[in-house]
């Protein structure tokens, strides 16, 4: 068992010569602790292995979004005959915006995704660069700026201290008509009471959120009945078969471990802090 210092001095105390932890998931921060990273104890985790299904399903749904295929089907099993006219004007991804916030591992792999695509993308990060802007093709911008001009913003937000409560009632607001919001992050970086409060006013906006906070929604969540609020249950990312991947980049990583090779996944002390 693995949690809380006691315990943590305890396996530490009882595993003199552990050198390495490979770790066949995502976040760390329920397993290395302070003692460790002075113990010189080195940590490597299939976050990367993780990233690939968070981005495709993210991919999926700023596709959908852009058809407004959320808000059109909800209007077809509602019996609303016009719309079968052609009469409904939707962003599609020819030359629109689509906005990225956060630019790490799972961000990054969204916009390779987005390349083939005939969309515009926006990213509001602090570690942009022009040099970055050619690799991914995509412009950095404000948060802001986001906010207000993209058909669709998909958040990738790392929940730290310095981010929770990060996107706000004055984000949504800003959106403009017709826009949509996707959450594959976590869900305490939104201010969940100020989404319902907007998205409430704003019928015209669609989030599709894969976590929320609490996790699951409490019975008498008003997300639950929020006709413009899509809920799936945090499968963005490894589900079933999709796990032996992260078994399998750590197989891999042991292998070059055991050969003395640098390791390619390896979550440094400094790295951690700015990580989910």
């Amino acid at each position: 068992t693995w949690g809380g210092p006691e315990v943590e001095a305890e396996f530490l105390e009882v595993a003199p010569n552990l050198k390495a932890i490979f770790y066949g998931a995502g976040s760390i921060k329920g397993i290395m602790s302070d003692a460790a990273w002075e113990r010189g104890v080195r940590i490597t985790s299939a976050y990367a292995a993780n990233a690939v299904p968070v981005a495709e399903f993210t991919l999926s749904q700023i596709l959908f979004c852009l058809k407004d295929g959320w808000q059109l089907s909800r209007r077809t099993h509602a019996g609303e005959q016009e719309i079968w006219l052609g009469g409904k004007v939707v962003p599609g991804a020819y030359r629109t915006k689509v906005g990225i916030v956060s630019f790490g591992m799972i961000a990054k792999k969204v916009c390779q995704l987005l390349k083939p695509f005939d969309v515009q993308v926006l990213v509001s990060s602090s570690y942009g660069s022009p040099e970055l802007e050619r690799e991914y093709g995509v412009r950095f911008a404000s948060m802001e700026e986001i906010f207000e001009t993209c058909d669709c913003v998909s958040l990738h937000t790392p929940l730290l201290p310095s981010t929770h409560g990060l996107i706000t009632a004055e984000h949504f607001r800003s959106m403009k008509q017709g826009a949509s919001f996707i959450n594959t992050a976590r869900g305490a970086v939104v201010r969940q009471n100020e989404l319902i409060e907007v998205f409430r006013e704003r019928p015209d906006l669609t989030a599709v959120l894969d976590v929320t906070d609490p996790e699951p929604p409490a019975p008498d969540d008003p997300l639950l009945s929020m006709p413009n609020v899509v809920l799936t249950p945090h499968l963005a990312g490894s589900f079933h078969h999709e796990c032996r991947r992260m078994g399998q980049y750590m197989i891999d990583e042991l292998r070059r471990f055991l050969d003395g090779d640098e390791l390619k996944w390896e979550i440094t002390r400094e790295q951690a802090a700015r990580l989910a």
